[in-house]
Parts: structure tokens; C-alpha cells; sequence
């Protein structure tokens, strides 16, 4: 390790991460990453990694482009920042026009944000004003899902159903009901496949009627389950759930902050990919592939119309950022959907997607893989080293192991308590696949061995 490497870690311990140990404050030696390039980062002792996760779920063009770096400084010399509440910039509305154009159906409005969690809680705050507004005060109960992630924000982290991260945290619990994943390792032997389905759809039917439909004002779903470890539904399960909103007058929010933007071979993968077109979605990460922090809300014009009943008054939306369509982050966006377009990535998302769902799944044959599961460029390989999986200690100690020994061999992976997950750049070729999996096929391997022979498991 460099000098330089350990002084930035001790200063980096003044630093309080996302998602930290406060037992560990101060005692941090996290990996110092330096440059990127590609599907590449180095770290400050000159390794070179591929980026498994792309970042989180958000390096969608690659690092390094230095298009996007010119395309940024040209806006910061022209114009970096002015209010976004009385004024507007070019970037700005040339960027909200081109989303819309992008987005299904009649969601052609858009209200930009800082981020993920802000463009939930925009969205959620905009359900709420807008069942107030048509007189339905009672209107503002929430579904979500267990295992779904939504944000940080106190009312985008209550809708978020990770319960391992439902600890010492506060939650608007009083609004926000949360029903079973439609996760098919929690199917029955015995349930055929459309049962499964018809159960999954059966338990949103039911918790509205529970709450009572008059209370009800939305459904929140990612179209995968990402963070709660790369979830893909039974084949029709969305279609179904819109459905079900529709017969009770709830809104379908589909929160794509993570598979917009190539990440399942589309711009928005609502209707390309799972034949919905909902009504609102939020978006972030491969929004701008991260070079600028932005957010998102689409809204449908069937909702914004709602707002022409003059007998109801005007209607102010009090919501919204020093930040929102911020011009720099703006022009980042634009640059980033015209490489894409350009390049062809959500093209080749379908060519190597599939490609990479097939090398995960040799992974099969290695003793602790429970599961590999996973759909375009977002995949999952499960660990368990005990037979019904619910020993907490167990699930870090193997997923620790694996994500220390894929990066001494090269290979950043993002350790989800037993889970290792990848979501690399769109950019990513074949061979980098080969590269990625053989990789980390060696990573869980050398964890299995290490945990026989310090007998924390026995095959």
C-alpha cells in the first residue's frame, strides 16, 4: 500500500459512508479508487478492476468519456447554475422534451430531481397533492414490496422493504404497507407456476381491500427488485398488478431508477420489457451514467389533467430543489442518451445480456450457489453456506469472503450480505464477460475453501 493510499484512508475515516458500521468509525481501510476507464477502474495502488457493479446499477456508458467531460465544461463556462423556480435553461427543457420522447404512452411531463430517493419522494408527494386536489383526502396509503428499494429519504426509505436495513431508523409505517416479493425461490414445490402468480397478484388485491380501496392511493414496484437481490418477477406479474391498480383508482408507480436507461436493453423497460405503461416513473443513475447526480419523475397527462377543474382552484406543487434541472446535470443527460443512441448500447444490452445470463449460470455447479438469477445487464449469484439461509453471520462471512477474493484477482463485485451482484457497464464486450464470471466463479470457490478449512462450513 502507498503512502499515499493510507493517508487518504485515515483521512477518509472522518468521512461517514452510506450505510456504515458505526462500530467500525474510524477503523475503516475501504479500497481507494483513483481513475476509470471503459469497464475498468484502478485503484490508488495502480490495480486495475473490472467495475462489476458499474458504479450502483449507474455507469451505464463507461468511465472515462471524455465527450461527456467537454460537453460538461462547456456548460459550466456558459452557464452553471441559476434558480429553476421563476427561470428555466435551455439544457433543462431540451432535456425534459427528449425523456418524454422517450417515455410510453402519455407520460409526457417531467419534474427533475437530485437523485433516486428525491425523485420517489417527488413522486409519492405528487400522488398525495394530487388525490388532495381531487377531494380524496383519505387517498393516501401506499403499497410496496418486501425486498423493493426506493431511496433514503424518511418516506422513500419507508416504501423501501429491505427488512435487514429496518433497524435503529424511524418510518412512516402509518401510511406505507408492504406485501410478499414476487420472488419464485418462495414458490411452494408444490404450486405450479401460474399459481404463483395468481398468489403474487392476489396478495396486492388483497391488502387494498384490507386497507380499503377509498384509502389506497398507489403502488410502487420496480419492474426487478435490484438491491433486494436482483428479483425478477413471474412473466406477467406487471401487467397483472395494473390491472388490479386500475380496477381500484391506485396509481401504478414504476420506480426504473435502475433499469432505465439500457440497463434491460431499453430506455425505460415498463413497456418495451414488461408491456406496462404506468402512471408515473422515476428514473436516476444510468439517467446521466452518473458524471452529473440527477433524478427524475414522468407523469401521465391522464394524471396532469385532473388539475383543469376549475371549480377546485389553483393548484401549487410546493415541492422541488435548489438543484432541479440543474443545466449542467441537464447536458450531461443530453450527452448521455445521444452516446447511447449513437453507440447502439441498448442494442448491444440485447446481444450481451443474454450472454451473460448464460456464463452466470455455469456457476451452478459450485457447492454453495443457491440461486443465479438475473435479466440484461443485471445479475445475481446467491450464496448460502447453511441449509435454510437465515444465519445472518454466515451470509456476510461468505459474501465478504467472495467480494475480497474477486478484487485481489481483479473484480469489484457488490457483496449484498451473501449476494453477489453485478450490473457492469453497457459498454462491456463478451470477453470482459468471460473475464467477469471466471472471475468470480475463482472468488467464490477460494470462500468456500477458506470457510471448510476454517470450519465455519462443512459440504
Amino acid at each position: 500500500m502507498s503512502s499515499s493510499t493510507a493517508k487518504i484512508q485515515e483521512q477518509d475515516n472522518q468521512y461517514i459512508h452510506p450505510w456504515d458500521n458505526m462500530h467500525q468509525l474510524g477503523r475503516n481501510t475501504r479500497t481507494v479508487v483513483d481513475r476509470g476507464e471503459g469497464v475498468y477502474v484502478h485503484d490508488s495502488n495502480g490495480n486495475r478492476l473490472i467495475d462489476g457493479p458499474g458504479g450502483m446499477w449507474c455507469v451505464n456508458i463507461g468511465h472515462g468519456r471524455e465527450e461527456m467531460a467537454r460537453a460538461i465544461y462547456d456548460q459550466i463556462m456558459q452557464l452553471a447554475y441559476t434558480s429553476p423556480w421563476s427561470l428555466t435553461t435551455g439544457p433543462a427543457a431540451q432535456f425534459s422534451q427528449a425523456l418524454a420522447a422517450e417515455a410510453p404512452g402519455d407520460l409526457n411531463h417531467v419534474f427533475f430531481t437530485t437523485g433516486g430517493s428525491t425523485a420517489v419522494d417527488s413522486a409519492l408527494r405528487f400522488v398525495q397533492f394530487y388525490n388532495n386536489y381531487r377531494g380524496k383526502r383519505e387517498k393516501k396509503h401506499i403499497i410496496a414490496r418486501d425486498k423493493g428499494y426506493h431511496g433514503s429519504t424518511y418516506l422513500s426509505a419507508s416504501v423501501s422493504g429491505k427488512e435487514r436495513d429496518k433497524n435503529l431508523l424511524d418510518f412512516a409505517d402509518h401510511l406505507v404497507h408492504h406485501i410478499p416479493a414476487p420472488h419464485p425461490l418462495l414458490k411452494p414445490a408444490a404450486m405450479s407456476d401460474s399459481e404463483f402468480l395468481d398468489q403474487c397478484v392476489a396478495d396486492l388485491e388483497n391488502k387494498i381491500l384490507e386497507i380499503g380501496a377509498e384509502k389506497v392511493a398507489v403502488f410502487v414496484a420496480e419492474p426487478i427488485l435490484a438491491s433486494g437481490g436482483v428479483i425478477v418477477p413471474p412473466e406477467g406479474y406487471h401487467k397483472r398488478c395494473l390491472e388490479v391498480c386500475r380496477k381500484y383508482d391506485v396509481l401504478y408507480l414504476s420506480d426504473e431508477v435502475v433499469t432505465s436507461f439500457g440497463r434491460l436493453g431499453y430506455v425505460f423497460a415498463s413497456e418495451d420489457v414488461f408491456g406496462i405503461v404506468p402512471d408515473i416513473i422515476t428514473t436516476a443513475k444510468g439517467l446521466t451514467s452518473a458524471y452529473i447526480p440527477m433524478g427524475a419523475v414522468l407523469i401521465s397527462d391522464r394524471l396532469l389533467k385532473q388539475f383543469d377543474l376549475p371549480e377546485n382552484g389553483a393548484a401549487v406543487f410546493s415541492n422541488g430543489f435548489t438543484y432541479s434541472g440543474h443545466p449542467v446535470a441537464a447536458v450531461a443527460g443530453l450527452k448521455n442518451l445521444e452516446i447511447m443512441k449513437r453507440e447502439k448500447l441498448c442494442e448491444h444490452v440485447r446481444d450481451v445480456g443474454p450472454y451473460l445470463q448464460e456464463q452466470l449460470q455455469t456457476l451452478r455447479d459450485i457447492a454453495i450457489v443457491s440461486d443465479v438469477r438475473g435479466i440484461g445487464l443485471m445479475g445475481c449469484v446467491e450464496c448460502q453456506l447453511t441449509q435454510d439461509g437465515e444465519d445472518l453471520a454466515m451470509d456476510y462471512e461468505i459474501g465478504n469472503r467472495s467480494d475480497k477474493h474477486c478484487q485481489s484477482m481483479g473484480l469489484i463485485v457488490r457483496p449484498l450480505i451473501n449476494m453477489c451482484v453485478l450490473s457492469p457497464p453497457l459498454v462491456i464486450t463478451r470477453d470482459q464477460i468471460d473475464q467477469m464470471v471466471a472471475i468470480l466463479r475463482k472468488g467464490v470457490e477460494m470462500a468456500m475453501q477458506e470457510c471448510i478449512d476454517d470450519g465455519i462450513w462443512k459440504p
